[in-house]
């Protein structure tokens, strides 16, 4: 499966409390389940004690902007029930704070509500299912999962706290160092940079043929896998949908050696279906972490037409190996200065890629292309 370069919009902007008379009111009742409270109270640090009126009144902020802050960060409308606290007043006083500095324009820090949202609420979901999972036996005889789950956030939660502080330095640290880098002020927002998808061969035979289970597994098996390549060879891990990865590189170089570092390293795995990688290079939009744009659409559309277990690049990236001395502009060129190179008792070029020429093909709203195969060159 690929996919383009698109992501849906956010959701509507209108307050959520209360609703005008003719709309309808789909607000989610809070919890009163007394363990998910006690748990809410463990892990906020505080206790519910504001509607959202009064957090919006106490945090000096208008109810249409508490509304838009707060579904930003991902959270249901919750009517005029008393379940929000000094955490939430802080956080909304917080960031209108931003906006009244002007450090932040108003729609930047909604935002920054929702990418920070977005990405936390994975990342939340993600730990909670990881850490019970992995809880084989209760610490006490009799013990529910539900009942594990109290002690068990009670441990890990100042530890991964600090842990979650530091990695979110250590990436901002990097991102800054990549904006400053930047050769203008046009280069911080639309970039050129090589984009890699990644995709599974035949996932929905798969998934028709495999235990939920099992097809678990092996999604996780190949995001970790190439997640952990992608970071290791330079690269920048932009996405992750099931069967297919996103990432991008700031060199063509990068790109091409994380696209076969994932054929030869998930080739070897008799349990991974087979995989095919398209990368191209050229402008790039980000925002929010991900990437969009004509080339991402390009490296889309040439991972769908990649032969199985191999690696196809557009033109741009072709010429930018040529042009950085990683790949020869032509097989013949190489033969023949690898002949005078003997002839002159000196050392050839080596060149660390092979570029082959593919068919010219029309690719649906790109027009046609000229793909080439990427390889690896014997040394």
């Amino acid at each position: 499966m690929t996919v383009d370069d698109a992501n849906a919009g956010g959701g509507p902007q209108s307050s959520a409390y209360p609703t005008p008379h003719h709309e309808v009111d789909h607000t989610a009742e809070p919890s009163d389940d007394p363990l998910a409270i006690r748990l809410e109270q463990l892990i906020i640090g505080a206790d519910r004690r504001y509607t959202p009126f009064q957090a919006a009144r106490t945090a000096g902020v208008s109810m249409e902007l508490a509304s838009r802050f707060w579904r930003a960060m991902g959270f249901a409308d919750i009517g005029q029930a008393k379940a929000l606290t000094e955490a939430d007043v802080l956080a909304l006083r917080r960031l209108a704070g931003l906006v009244e500095a002007g450090l932040l324009s108003e729609p930047m820090a909604v935002q920054v509500a929702r990418s920070t949202g977005q990405t936390t609420a994975r990342l939340a979901e993600w730990q909670i299912d990881s850490f019970l999972e992995g809880l084989t036996e209760p610490p006490e005889p009799g013990m529910t999962r539900t009942e594990v789950t109290y002690p068990l956030i009670e441990l890990l939660l100042p530890e991964l706290e600090e842990f979650l502080i530091y990695v979110w330095r250590r990436q901002l640290a990097a991102a800054t160092g990549r904006v400053v880098q930047a050769a203008d002020d046009e280069e911080m927002v639309d970039r050129r940079l090589a984009v890699g998808f990644a995709d599974l061969v035949g996932f929905t035979r798969l998934t028709r043929r495999l235990e939920e289970e099992e097809l678990g597994e092996l999604v996780e098996a190949f995001e970790t896998t190439c997640a952990d390549l992608v970071a290791a060879h330079g690269g920048r891990l932009i996405k992750t949908l099931g069967d297919e990865v996103l990432y991008c590189a700031d060199d063509a170089g990068t790109a091409a050696e994380i696209a076969l570092r994932l054929i030869e390293t998930l080739g070897h795995d008799e349990t991974m279906p087979a995989l095919r990688v398209g990368i191209a290079f050229g402008t790039v939009t980000t925002r929010m972490g991900d990437v969009f744009g004509t080339t991402v659409n390009l490296a889309s559309r040439l991972t769908s037409i990649a032969p199985k277990d191999a690696v196809l690049v557009d033109g741009a990236l072709a010429e930018e190996l040529s042009r950085t001395g990683e790949a020869p502009v032509s097989e013949t060129e190489a033969a023949e200065e690898a002949v005078r190179a003997a002839e002159e008792g000196r050392e050839a070029t080596t060149y660390r890629f092979a570029l082959q020429p593919m068919w010219q093909r029309p690719v649906r709203g790109l027009g046609v292309v000229e793909p080439w195969l990427l390889s690896r060159r014997p040394t």
